[in-house]
């Protein structure tokens, strides 16, 4: 069977930045794998500068460039290295805006190895493993509960799942 005719899949994004352009890595799996499904990379060229409170701005044309590959309809959500919301009044971080860019249609979940300030209300901590400090999952579209249990399930015994470690290796490779 295709994998990709599969619906429950999730797809976890991250991005690594080489100067004026950077690697983009997508692994698509289900909650209870421990490897990938499959490994997707392209490099996305002309990224624009980093400005502060507007990270968005940088990574989310590198992100959309990967989804052009891949039929949106066969994920269940998305997961990106950040936050979906930057405040408690829910204004929007990364997450948010891919959230709106696809037409609200795939959820998306946020898992941050930092605290945005202000964002007690929208992103909670998930301490996985034996570690002191805590992921930070937020979501739009997705049951936050559910999405925490999701991220404390996930294998692998340290704070990060090995799948979204495998992402992060595979960007800098």
């Amino acid at each position: 069977m295709d994998i990709l005719m599969n619906k429950e899949l999730l797809l976890a994004i991250d991005v690594y930045y080489y100067k004026q352009s950077a690697k983009v890595v997508g692994a698509l799996f289900s909650w209870e794998d421990e490897k990938p499904k499959k490994i997707l990379t392209t490099v996305y060229e002309g990224v624009e500068e980093y400005q502060s409170g507007n990270f968005y701005k940088r990574e989310l044309p590198c992100i959309l460039k990967l989804l052009a590959s891949l039929d949106l309809n066969t994920l269940e959500a998305i997961i990106i290295d950040g936050h979906c919301y930057i405040s408690n009044q829910k204004e929007f971080g990364l997450g948010g805006y891919l959230w709106k860019e696809l037409k609200e249609k795939v959820p998306v979940i946020g898992v941050a190895k930092n605290r945005f300030h202000n964002t007690e209300d929208v992103s909670f901590p998930v301490y996985r493993g034996e570690s002191k400090k805590p992921l930070y999952v937020s979501s739009i579209g997705y049951d936050v509960e559910q999405a925490k249990t999701n991220i404390l399930m996930m294998t692998g015994k340290y704070r990060i799942p090995d799948i979204l470690k495998i992402v992060d290796q595979q960007t800098r490779v």
